[in-house]
C-alpha cells in the first residue's frame, strides 16, 4: 500500500498571516512539520501543497517537495484532492496539519494502520478528554464513536449530555473523546467527498467531516494518548517550549 502525506499550507491565514514561515527555534513551522512527517515509516512520500510562492520556494530551499495548488480551495481536504489527482500511484492520502510543528510520527502511523482494513474509507485520530476545560472548549471538537471504532458524530458541544448531572461532573460518568485533526482518505473516496455540497450539519457546527457522515461515509478512528500542539495564533506560539 502506497501512502502519500500531504501538508496543506496557506500564507493568508486570518488569525496568523504567514504562519507556515514563522521561525520556531531556528526552523520554520512548515519545515518542522515536514521533517516530522518524513520520520513516519508508513508514509511513502511527503509533499507540501500551497498556493503561495513564498512557501513553495522555502520548502524547496530546505530540500523538501512542494506543489502549487489553486488559491480557490476552501479546505485542506480540497487542496489534498488536487494533489492526489497528480499522483494516481498512491492508494491512501494522509492530510497532515501544517500548524502542528511537533506532531509525532506515531500518530501518523496510527492513521495509516487503519487502512490495512480494505473496508476503511476515511480515518482520523481521537484522544480521551482529561479536563473539564477541554470538554467545554468549543474550539476542540468532541467525537462520538460506535463499537466498531467509527465516528458517528462530531460536535463543538460536549456530547452526550449526562442527564441528572451537573456539567462539571460529566467526566466522572462518561468517557469523552476529542478530535485530533489528522485525516486519512482512500484515494477514490477523497475525490468523491470533495464533490459533495456543504451539508446542513457541517454548516451548523462548521466541521467539514460532518458532511461525509451525513452522506453515508464511514470514518474509522484510532486512539492516541499523545497530545498535539496546534499553532492557531501568535499567542499559541509563545506557549511553545523550544
Amino acid at each position: 500500500m502506497q501512502i502519500l502525506g500531504i501538508i496543506p499550507a496557506r500564507y493568508a491565514s486570518t488569525r496568523f498571516p504567514g504562519k507556515p514561515l514563522v521561525d520556531i527555534g531556528g526552523k520554520s513551522m512548515i519545515q518542522r512539520v515536514y521533517e516530522q512527517a518524513k520520520k513516519c515509516v508508513s508514509i511513502s512520500e511527503v509533499v507540501v501543497a500551497t498556493d503561495d510562492d513564498r512557501i513553495f520556494d522555502h520548502v524547496h530551499a530546505f530540500g523538501g517537495k512542494a506543489v502549487m495548488t489553486s488559491a480557490e480551495h476552501q479546505s485542506g481536504t480540497d487542496r489534498c484532492a488536487e494533489v492526489a489527482i497528480l499522483h494516481p500511484e498512491y492508494d491512501v492520502i494522509i492530510n497532515i496539519q501544517g500548524d502542528e510543528p511537533y506532531i509525532d510520527p506515531e500518530q501518523l502511523t496510527k492513521v495509516a494502520t487503519c487502512f490495512t482494513d480494505p473496508e476503511t474509507q476515511l480515518a482520523t485520530l481521537i484522544k480521551k478528554v482529561l479536563t473539564e476545560e477541554e470538554l467545554h472548549n468549543v474550539n476542540s471538537p468532541k467525537v462520538i464513536i460506535n463499537r466498531f471504532a467509527e465516528a458517528i458524530y462530531f460536535s463543538r458541544s460536549p456530547l452526550p449530555h449526562i442527564r441528572g448531572q451537573q456539567p462539571a461532573n460529566w467526566l466522572q460518568h462518561f468517557t469523552y473523546f476529542k478530535h485530533i485533526g489528522v485525516y486519512g482518505y482512500r484515494a477514490d473516496i477523497l475525490q468523491q467527498i470533495t464533490k459533495l455540497p456543504i451539508s446542513s450539519l457541517e454548516k451548523a457546527e462548521s466541521l467539514e467531516q460532518l458532511r461525509w457522515i451525513e452522506n453515508g461515509y464511514r470514518i474509522k478512528v484510532a486512539e492516541t494518548e499523545l497530545e498535539t500542539h496546534a499553532i492557531d495564533t501568535p499567542e499559541d506560539l509563545l506557549k511553545l517550549k523550544v
